[in-house]
């Protein structure tokens, strides 16, 4: 499937992101649970097109698997065009043509990049002026990951992973990820990993409220050194993702040993990233997984945030 697009369409690339780091707090009474992360964005994208139209509608192709994706109000790229228009007071609807590059429920911020991508890409479209302060704002009403696809780089992220901070991050950091045939329930991995932690049977079975990135970590990305940052990456989300899906262990193993410096589940997964010593290992990396019938992907970061294209 194909879809046409408008020469007059606002095109917005946002990224696919990864956690580096990311520390889970106790789960509160909004539902939601205290978070200390690190983002970094790679180059793996969603396109968005926003075009004219009377009403709201959307249209999505991939390169990957799209069949879990809500073409209503569900979809989190058309709830971000709807509420800009409320907080604007624009009467005007829009067309979102959107191309996922990033896997569908995998741990990487898919959806949320869509949803920054449809804030940059009406924001143009209907002249709305808000500025980055605006569209931050509305991007943290829409979602904890969502602030960070607008700004993409590298952050550290706190409070439900809204508050940003930019990180240094020198150089350039090479991954390997691999996908998967089928998704993660976000909810249901953060519920999994409360279940772990009442019977003590996660890694962090004490969260405290005072949540923290290492210093280590930042001083790993500060310098640009991918072997300082392979032993200090951890995710508290990890041991509940493999309890829903015990073959990430096999793949995470897997991919140490095929030369990755190490591996982790990307987010709440079941996307899996290997960071690697630089390209050349990388490729390497890829190559052997993609021996054993896996679908690896070479990627690199940080790179920017939703950026207007054209």
């Amino acid at each position: 499937m194909s879809f046409a697009r408008n020469p007059d369409a606002v095109h917005v690339r946002a990224p696919g992101k990864i956690n580096v780091y990311l520390g889970v707090g106790p789960r509160h009474d909004d539902g939601y649970h205290a978070l200390a992360t690190v983002f970094q964005a790679v180059s793996l994208y969603e396109d968005v097109y926003a075009s004219a139209s009377d009403d709201f509608s959307i249209a999505v192709v991939g390169d990957v698997d799209i069949s879990g994706v809500p073409l209503d109000d569900r979809n989190l790229a058309l709830r971000a065009a709807k509420l800009l228009a409320q907080t604007a007071g624009v009467t005007q609807g829009v067309h979102l043509d959107i191309r996922k590059g990033v896997p569908v429920a995998g741990g990487m911020g898919g959806g949320s990049a869509d949803a920054a991508a449809a804030l940059v890409a009406c924001d143009a479209l209907w002249g709305t002026e808000l500025g980055p302060r605006g569209l931050h704002e509305l991007a943290a009403r829409l979602g904890a990951d969502v602030p960070f696809a607008l700004h993409g780089g590298t952050a550290v992220g706190t409070g439900r992973g809204d508050v940003l901070t930019p990180a240094l991050a020198r150089g350039r950091f090479d991954w390997v990820l691999v996908l998967s045939d089928t998704g993660l329930s976000t909810p249901e991995v953060y519920g999994r990993l409360d279940e772990l932690r009442m019977h003590g049977e996660a890694l962090a079975d004490d969260p405290t409220e005072l949540l923290e990135v290492p210093v280590a970590v930042l001083q790993a990305l500060r310098a640009g050194d991918a072997t300082e940052l392979a032993p200090v990456m951890m995710n508290d989300l990890e041991a509940a993702a493999v309890v829903g899906r015990p073959d990430l262990e096999l793949t995470l193993a897997d991919g140490v040993r095929m030369g990755a410096l190490t591996g982790i589940v990307s987010g709440s997964g079941p996307t899996t990233a290997f960071l690697c010593g630089g390209p050349e290992a990388a490729r390497a990396v890829q190559d052997e997984l993609k021996a054993t019938g896996r679908e690896a992907l070479h990627v690199h970061g940080p790179v920017p945030g939703a950026q207007i294209i054209g």
